[in-house]
């Protein structure tokens, strides 16, 4: 423990502009002021900058404390009398002039005092009382303002003294810094952040500005892209910045942006600060057995996550189910994890309401593995959390099969990092990679219908290398692979999957999945212009029972594409197909077969009735299909609509439709490829919260 009336000039504080001000605007009015946040974020740091400032305003003091490094005889109490004396006697020029007549034995022999020890009585004597008073006098007379710095380990004892110094003297002023609130009610609580990478587009933020200070000239871009894989920690980039000595940036970059953990060292202040492991090792011995467990089983998650999650992947034998959310309040508390989404809230589609998202920073899911593989626990985590995510892939498929499609695309949208975790982190095995496969097949809307195709024929090329035995669900990732491979004009490669397909099918025997082959070779046929083709294709689909109705396009989208196919063809029997669509829907909430159905009209009305009809038609197909994202399509449909616009205003002739391409070509205008969940993740970073996903269009 260290304690001294510290006076040195502290290095400035680089991003705290707004956190200084408020800290030292509570100082005028609270008598408490605790600042919180992870380890290493600069709570002690700032907490003596702005007593710095504050104190020499004033003429006054700072009585400090730490509490990591071990109580010397006394504890908290005694600690903090010997520090007033020091400082008195620096003024005055005495060594016992404060408490030589009050509180001999506590000031004179500090093992006398045993206020704040782990082993001590914990009630009050007549001395610890004679001592209060004693320090609080001390602080009225020298103006002196207490900072306990660092209280996690002695948080109790922390409080406790807390409350003496404000029952003697309710005037005075104290400053605590922690991973968690003292939870007394005179604290005014100041969480401290990780700094911002950025201020928006463009402009660099507080944690750039610090690497830069480091690093010296650099490229932007880089200082951006190592701040962001350290998600702002000051510490992080401290200790990062350190490696400079030994390494480029361009190399750091890459380093940081691998998914290894990152545990540099480097000289600090204290021992703990030398290492983000030694930093978060250091809360971590705090921690019960079961929040020990509960954080190393997290860190084999990605993303944010809820308790539902949570549970998923840290319930065992020797982590109850009922015992893991009170970890997470408690982990929550003690600045472990973050909360990324309250509580009680509703989604704007549905009025349902939300659970509380979570988050694991990289520090200290960094460690957490580490933790995980130590005790030989990972691969038993990993697969409880590929479990998970199949079962979080089934829901979406079920949802988006039901009465609001938007739940469905929400539920994606929400666990988009861990379910592209789940289909690339290498499987373990067998059953393993079944299970890999098994969540890129439930999540066929996802590819077909919302526009994610060529991230969804990668999953699926990968996973059925390593899942050859032949299985129903190797049966339905053929269709799957061999739709969207047609979906995307790869018209080669689709056949020679669907023939797979059709193969596993019959030997399945599997009905439903040899009418969605029939399907698949209608939009093949559609591709190549052979309208009769695609007509006989999709009759044949559109004819079949679903016995099925959870997966792929059904009976009621065959009708729909079929009417669509019909659409220059032959009016009376295209609107029959699109009347017949609309009456074997699952539910008035599917999104998908709406835009579909109102498209094929606007093609009818178009070809053989009124450009006003075609027009609104179009524009309710537009509307529909924005509601769960679709770019070729949405771009289709505003050719068509600016088209319409023209000759309903100005009576200019359409376009010959053979001279403009249909809505379901690839390469439609501005949608450019991007792998993965990247068109989500950029649209999420545009607009700073969460959008519904994009793609291109599934027919």
């Amino acid at each position: 423990m260290t304690a001294r009336a510290d006076r040195r000039p502290l290095p400035g504080v680089v991003g705290r502009a707004v956190e200084h001000e408020l800290v030292s605007g509570l100082l005028g009015s609270a008598p408490l002021v605790t600042l919180t946040g992870a380890a290493g974020v600069g709570k002690s740091l700032l907490a003596r900058a702005v007593l710095e400032e504050h104190t020499a305003r004033h003429d006054g003091t700072i009585l400090r404390v730490g509490c990591w490094d071990g109580l010397a005889e006394g504890g908290l109490l005694a600690a903090l009398l010997r520090e007033a004396r020091t400082a008195d006697g620096a003024r005055r020029n005495t060594a016992t002039a404060l408490v030589g007549r009050t509180a001999p034995p506590c000031v004179g022999d500090p093992v006398g005092g045993g206020a704040g020890r782990a082993d001590a009585p914990t009630g009050r004597t007549p001395a610890d009382d004679t001592a209060i008073a004693a320090l609080a006098a001390h602080c009225r007379r020298s103006r002196a303002t207490v900072l306990l710095d660092d209280c996690d380990p002695l948080r109790d004892e922390c409080a406790q003294l807390v409350r003496q110094l404000l029952r003697a003297d309710p005037t005075l002023r104290i400053v605590a810094t922690a991973r968690g609130a003292l939870g007394l009610t005179e604290e005014q609580i100041v969480e401290i952040a990780p700094l911002p990478v950025t201020l928006g587009e463009g402009i660099a933020g507080p944690a750039v500005e610090l690497l830069a200070t480091r690093a010296g000239a650099a490229t932007p871009e880089l200082l951006v892209a190592v701040c962001q894989a350290l998600e702002g920690s000051p510490l992080a980039i401290a200790l990062a910045a350190q490696q400079l000595d030994r390494m480029s940036l361009p190399q750091l970059a890459a380093q940081v942006g691998s998914d290894g953990p990152l545990f540099y060292s480097g000289p600090a202040a204290t021992v703990r600060h030398t290492s983000l492991y030694a930093a978060q090792a250091a809360g971590y011995a705090l921690c019960s057995p079961t929040d020990r467990r509960v954080w190393a089983r997290l860190s084999v998650l990605p993303g944010d996550f809820d308790p539902w999650l949570a549970g998923c992947v840290c319930t065992s034998c020797d982590v109850p189910a009922a015992a893991v959310e009170g970890a997470l309040e408690r982990l929550l508390t003690a600045s472990v994890i973050e909360r990324v989404r309250d509580a009680g809230g509703a989604q704007e589609d549905t009025g349902a309401a939300l659970p509380p998202r979570y988050r694991l920073p990289r520090a200290a899911r960094d460690f957490g593995r580490t933790q995980l593989r130590e005790a030989g626990e990972e691969s038993a985590a990993l697969r409880r959390f590929r479990q998970a995510c199949a079962a979080l892939a089934a829901e979406a498929q079920i949802a988006w099969q039901g009465p609001n499609q938007q739940v469905a695309v929400r539920l994606v949208e929400d666990e988009q990092a861990n379910l592209d975790a789940a289909l690339t982190r290498p499987p373990q095995d067998a059953e393993d990679a079944l299970g890999a496969l098994e969540i890129a097949v439930s999540l066929w809307f996802h590819w077909a219908a919302c526009g994610f195709r060529r991230e969804g024929r990668a999953h699926l090329d990968r996973l059925l290398l390593l899942s050859r035995d032949d299985t129903a669900l190797r049966a339905r990732a053929l269709w799957l692979a061999g739709y969207l491979a047609a979906q995307e004009h790869s018209l080669g490669a689709a056949e020679a999957l669907l023939d797979q397909a059709w193969t596993a099918a019959v030997m399945h025997a599997d009905s439903d999945g040899l009418a969605r082959i029939a399907h698949a070779h209608g939009v093949l046929a559609l591709y190549r212009g052979n309208s009769a083709a695609a007509v006989a294709c999709l009759e044949e689909a559109a004819r079949h029972r679903s016995r099925d109705p959870w997966f792929g396009p059904g009976p009621a989208h065959s009708w729909a594409l079929l009417a669509v196919a019909l659409s220059s063809l032959d009016a009376e029997r295209a609107r029959e197909a699109a009347r017949r669509a609309w009456e074997a829907r699952h539910s008035d909430g599917d999104f998908w077969l709406y835009s579909t159905v109102l498209y094929a009209g606007a093609a009818i009305e178009r070809v053989h009735g009124e450009p006003a009809a075609a027009l609104r038609a179009c524009s309710k197909a537009l509307a529909a299909k924005k509601l769960i994202g679709d770019p070729l399509f949405i771009a289709g449909a505003r050719n068509m609509l600016a088209g319409l616009r023209r000759e309903v205003r100005g009576g200019e002739p359409l376009p010959d439709r053979e001279e403009e391409d249909p809505w379901w070509r690839p390469g439609g205008p501005g949608v450019p490829p991007q792998p993965f969940f990247s068109r989500l993740r950029r649209s999420l970073e545009g607009r700073g919260g969460r959008v519904r996903p994009t793609g291109g269009h599934a027919v």
